[in-house]
């Protein structure tokens, strides 16, 4: 729990929406938006957003205006009200100019999921400062790195924290919001006013998952933020202001921040934060978060619905609140897909995005979603496969897929190689991840380098993966080449369901079942045994681990 959060400055909503404050704040800013925007109702008690709308201040402003008293974040015992939200931020970015920031400078955000994220964030976007969310846990070394490569100017965080420890810039801009004086100094400063952000940008960085290598930095503006908020949250997932949001996925990954900060404030919903990690006691503590805050649409990765799974044990009476279940990160299993709706009576939506994209670009449909597949390309975004030869393969064969859309980055920080080598002619990025697509649904067999080749036929270890997880015994699985007497061949890496305490006979059940189902070259010629899987810290399985790990 952050303590001393300026989350508790204005108390409850009717105190904000009340204040003397509160309406100095509007006669400075919000009249006069509302007179330079024409609202056109919705229906009975909604209003429509104002058009264009270009950042994420007019939006605060619009909802802090229409909607003041509602509920933008629910963070344990406390609830934000957006009029609360919207006095924050903009009192946030007047302490960020108070230290000598100004637009274009950098600021690292180091915070779990908590209202001070928020405004930190949105603060910093507020006066054009380029706001850089990282993740909480990263080792001091890669702290000093992303400072380094980010040219930060400021770091907001937790005091005794590891990224504080790190941080090497001057102690007046360092900022820790469990300081027993924070919450005065943000009452006391001054509301900054908000800036028109820039066309180009970049307006924030994210700092990949590092799944495929050493973490990079990914630049975005504020228009990628509105491209996925009314596409995939508007038009896939149909989100509206009576919405009420759960991601177990964190605000510092490109997943998370899309589901609990882009995609609700955009439609004027509520989110709930949850600040506990990711772990099996954190997670315990969803279905009663969930009861009790009843949200509409939960956001997670395959291995927290399989651990939700486990912990509701048949009784899905908590999650009776849920229209939407949706799943990214890695892909889903199929099997898993069957357990959760035999057990919840829900449906998964799966779908795939990257740091590069912000978002999800290719997803399942509610109520037409395919179990194993990814899903169709998601409106706004255009794909292609390509084949070995450079051109387009057979419909149903594999090729590596290139994206087009309204949300891509433009290139990545400080490394024009990789920049060229990625972002191609006529606006395609090459995601690197290869894929199948018949009658333009698509199906995920892996990342490039997870796929190899046996005997001159390609194995890819996802359709491996789904046969293993159809054993009643086998609770996780990933398959890699590793090399066996001198040739590379698949070895299968499990996690047995518990009780299963015979492994070597549980490997030769295995072999047997894989092979009266699969052909040769896609049986794995070893069957290792473990505890659990290696995770990143966004909780995706760490495939390069387990590549270079040898029994």
């Amino acid at each position: 729990m952050v303590r001393g959060g300026v989350y508790a400055i204005f108390g409850s909503a009717a105190k904000v929406a009340g204040s003397a404050m509160w309406l100095s704040f509007l006669a400075g800013g919000m009249v006069a938006l509302a007179a330079s925007y024409n609202y056109a109702k919705l229906g009975a008690g909604s209003v429509a957003m104002p058009q264009p709308l270009t950042d994420y201040a007019a939006i605060l402003r619009h909802h802090a205006l229409y909607q003041g008293g509602k509920t933008a974040i629910h963070y344990g015992e406390t609830s934000l009200s957006y009029a609360a939200l919207a006095d924050n931020v903009a009192r946030f970015a007047g302490l960020l100019l108070s230290l000598g920031l100004g637009s274009g400078d950098r600021c690292v955000i180091a915070l779990p999921d908590c209202p001070d994220f928020f405004h930190a964030f949105l603060g910093a976007l507020h006066c054009g400062i380029i706001a850089v969310p990282v993740g909480t846990q990263l080792p001091a070394g890669h702290y000093a790195a992303i400072f380094r490569d980010a040219r930060a100017s400021a770091l907001v965080t937790l005091g005794g924290s590891t990224s504080a420890a790190a941080w090497s810039g001057s102690d007046a801009t360092l900022l820790c919001v469990d300081a027993p004086d924070f919450a005065d100094r943000l009452r006391r400063s001054n509301a900054a006013p908000a800036t028109t952000p820039d066309a180009t940008g970049p307006h924030f960085l994210l700092y990949t998952s590092g799944s495929t290598g050493e973490p990079k930095g990914v630049p975005h503006t504020q228009r990628d933020m509105l491209a996925c908020a009314r596409r995939y949250a508007g038009e896939v997932l149909g989100l509206g202001s009576t919405d009420v949001i759960l991601s177990a996925s964190k605000l510092f990954f490109a997943f998370g921040l899309g589901n609990s900060l882009i995609f609700p404030l955009y439609h004027g919903a509520t989110v709930i934060l949850h600040p506990g990690g990711s772990g099996p006691a954190e997670l315990f503590a969803l279905p009663q978060l969930i009861t009790d805050r009843r949200p509409t649409l939960l956001f997670a990765v395959p291995s927290v619905y399989a651990m939700l799974g486990r912990i509701l044990a048949g009784d899905a009476s908590p999650l009776a609140s849920l229209r939407l279940c949706i799943s990214a990160g890695e892909p889903l299993p199929a099997a898993l897909y069957h357990q959760w709706q035999e057990t919840t009576g829900l449906e998964i939506l799966d779908g795939i995005g990257s740091t590069e994209a912000l978002h999800i670009y290719i997803a399942n449909r509610p109520g037409a979603s395919v179990p194993g597949a990814t899903g169709r390309v998601v409106p706004g975004y255009e794909a292609r496969l390509v084949g070995e030869d450079g051109g387009p393969p057979p419909e149903g064969q594999p090729g590596r897929l290139h994206l087009r859309g309204e949300s891509l980055t433009t290139g990545y920080l400080n490394r024009p190689d990789l920049t060229a080598a990625s972002l191609l002619t006529d606006g395609w990025f090459d995601t690197g991840d290869v894929f199948v697509c018949t009658g333009g649904l698509y199906r995920f067999l892996g990342r490039k380098d997870d796929l190899f080749k046996v005997g001159g036929n390609w194995v890819a270890p996802l359709a491996v993966e789904a046969v293993l997880r159809g054993h009643p015994a086998v609770l996780e699985c990933v398959v890699t080449a590793q090399e066996v007497e001198g040739l590379f061949l698949p070895v299968a890496h499990i996690v047995a369901a518990p009780g299963q305490t015979d492994t070597s006979g549980l490997a030769r059940e295995l072999r047997a079942f894989v092979q009266s189902r699969l052909p040769p070259h896609l049986c794995p010629a070893r069957f290792l045994f473990r505890a659990d899987l290696p995770r990143t810290r966004t909780g995706k399985i760490n495939r390069s681990e387990l590549r270079q790990y040898r029994a």
